[in-house]
């Protein structure tokens, strides 16, 4: 009689703690880690994985499945890439709470911020909800690939108890901060991990207004932290407004309300050039009984242009708005077109849009190819490319992006790419306030495919950069033990007993990760870009196989975790 569900045998375990890589076999009965080690018996199922690394699953903390999840079992491209739990909810943009007056204008400040199509999610989302436990349950019914938690948006919180006024910033009144209070502490007892929130200038809905939460109050943040201590559980996360405020006030803000309130805090932090003295502050306040944590991302933080994707160095063109109306292929023969390329090249842009300016910076963009490459050098820009060849640098984009059937794709690199490189960013893996994060799965169809991130660290940074490169126990540490445990999942992110089998079988000889393409599978034919890899020979999620060499099995054990998880009683006292 088999003794275990699952054994994976003969791999290399990183067992997520940061320990050294070692030999053993894995056992998983019953949807959790029941031995590592040898001689483990027999199995139903059995996994080879000879020449492989065994990890615990990768935890992505921060992701925009909120629509996906109520309309899709697949949380793709996460699960493509070992990713076996997501949280949702972040930036504080959302679905819930919301009355039915508010859906479109919820709906705006999705579709501005996190590029997700009106019309996808007119299509996509059920609204079977009103408050933020009935949207939990929503989430709740339907199986998945993997597992997904959520955080407490602020956007729709302010919403749904200020109405007009909260869309419109006004200031909070006592009774307007005690519902919000009253609110959180109601989410975290349904099972909401946390609060999220957004200060950022740049987060505007489809109409060009600021969200809800923009420049929301220090008063209003601590608020909703009182809420989670109500409840006696919680994390707040927050993309903090630095270009106006500074760091320094983000980061003393944050140590206020974590102090005063007992909570802990995570926001969204880059590579630039205060990154020192931000990582100074940072270590000292959490040396002072603080509890910050900083979520970086491994590669430049930007967004991937196209003539087939939602922006281009053309896009705000007047000339370019009735191309855009157009299919892919029609587009394309338009393109093509000498008289439309002399104009478009020629044309001024309509640049009022934050981040507008950016689509024409071509000091900052360059050819991401396939497979991609997201550390290129100065001299792969467009600028430079151009220069070198003589031309215009708005005619050499121009002409790239008419390359493999149009559907060619330029890198354009916003932040972490100080100096032309990513040196400072590898100094800040190094710190222990800073994780991985910011995936951004669910949102930014049109623009980004950063959910592929976990592939990317381990070629790039493991194993192909040349330099600076990352030990493999503190990658796979930093994308799963620490990001479980930042938002309070103990029971995850280990290969030991008792923790849930959440696991990835990796041939790390023949990972690889592909250039991102653009798809329609959206609700209402939306489309997005995605983004597959190779060389996980298995993905497993509570004990049972999701995938085997990148094909779905058809399996969908994931389900929504309501709040924070115990560590395994036997490893509590570790």
């Amino acid at each position: 009689m088999a003794t275990s569900d699952i054994i994976i045998r003969g791999g290399t375990v990183v067992d997520g703690t940061g320990a050294e890589p070692y030999q053993a076999d894995v056992a998983i009965r019953d949807g959790v880690i029941a031995a590592v080690g040898q001689n483990l018996g027999s199995a139903r199922e059995e996994i080879d994985a000879t020449g492989c690394i065994v990890t615990p699953g990768f935890v992505d903390i921060h992701t925009h499945y909120d629509g996906q999840a109520i309309w899709s079992d697949r949380m793709e491209p996460s699960s493509n890439h070992g990713v076996t739990t997501v949280v949702m909810g972040n930036c504080g943009v959302g679905f819930a709470p919301c009355r039915a007056e508010d859906h479109d204008l919820l709906i705006t400040v999705m579709e501005g911020v996190e590029d997700i199509p009106g019309v996808v999610m007119n299509a996509g989302l059920s609204w079977n909800w009103e408050t933020f436990p009935e949207y939990l349950n929503e989430v709740d019914k339907r199986p998945r690939d993997i597992d997904v938690a959520a955080y407490l948006p602020h956007s729709p919180l302010r919403v749904y108890v200020m109405g007009k006024r909260g869309a419109e910033r006004e200031e909070a009144t006592a009774e307007d901060l005690a519902k919000m209070r009253a609110i959180a502490k109601e989410a975290i007892e349904a099972g909401a991990l946390g609060c999220a929130t957004s200060r950022v200038f740049i987060h505007r809905t489809s109409d060009g207004k600021y969200i809800p939460t923009y420049r929301s109050s220090e008063a209003e943040l601590q608020n909703l932290a009182d809420g989670m201590t109500d409840a006696g559980g919680g994390i707040m996360q927050m993309v903090g407004n630095t270009p106006e405020d500074g760091w320094e006030h983000d980061v003393r803000m944050m140590e206020r309300i974590t102090t005063a309130s007992g909570r802990p805090f995570t926001f969204t932090m880059g590579a630039h050039t205060d990154s020192h003295d931000v990582m100074k502050v940072l270590r000292e306040a959490n040396d002072g009984g603080a509890k910050l944590t900083g979520q970086i991302f491994p590669r430049p933080v930007g967004m991937i242009l196209a003539h087939n994707l939602s922006w281009n160095p053309f896009t705000f063109c007047p000339s370019f708005a009735p191309l855009a109306a157009l299919s892919d292929e029609d587009r394309l023969v338009e393109l093509r077109k000498p008289e439309v390329r002399a104009r478009l090249v020629s044309e001024e842009a309509d640049l009022q849009i934050p981040l507008a300016k950016s689509t024409r910076d071509f000091t900052r963009m360059f050819p991401l190819g396939d497979p991609p490459n997201y550390e290129p050098t100065p001299e792969d820009s467009v600028a430079a490319r151009a220069a070198r060849e003589g031309v215009d640098p708005f005619e050499w984009a121009y002409d790239y992006l008419l390359q493999n059937d149009g559907k060619a794709q330029l890198l354009l690199s916003l932040g972490n790419f100080v100096n032309g490189s990513l040196d400072l960013l590898r100094e800040m893996m190094d710190h222990p306030n800073l994780i991985f994060g910011l995936g951004d799965g669910g949102a930014h169809y049109g623009l980004i495919c950063d959910a592929s991130f976990p592939t990317h660290i381990l070629t790039h940074w493991v194993r192909d950069r040349g330099r600076g490169l990352l030990p493999l126990s503190q990658a796979v540490a930093t994308l799963t033990r620490r990001p479980a445990e930042t938002v309070g999942l103990y029971d995850r992110g280990v290969l030991a007993p008792g923790y849930k089998a959440d696991v990835n079988v990796i041939d790390t000889a023949k990972l690889a990760l592909h250039a991102p393409t653009a798809v329609r599978d959206l609700p209402g034919g939306g489309r997005r870009l995605m983004q597959k890899a190779s060389g996980y020979r298995a993905s497993i999620v509570s004990g049972r196989t999701i995938s085997r060499d990148g094909v779905p099995t058809g399996d969908l054990p994931g389900r929504l975790v309501r709040g924070a998880q115990a560590a395994p009683v036997a490893m509590a006292a570790e």
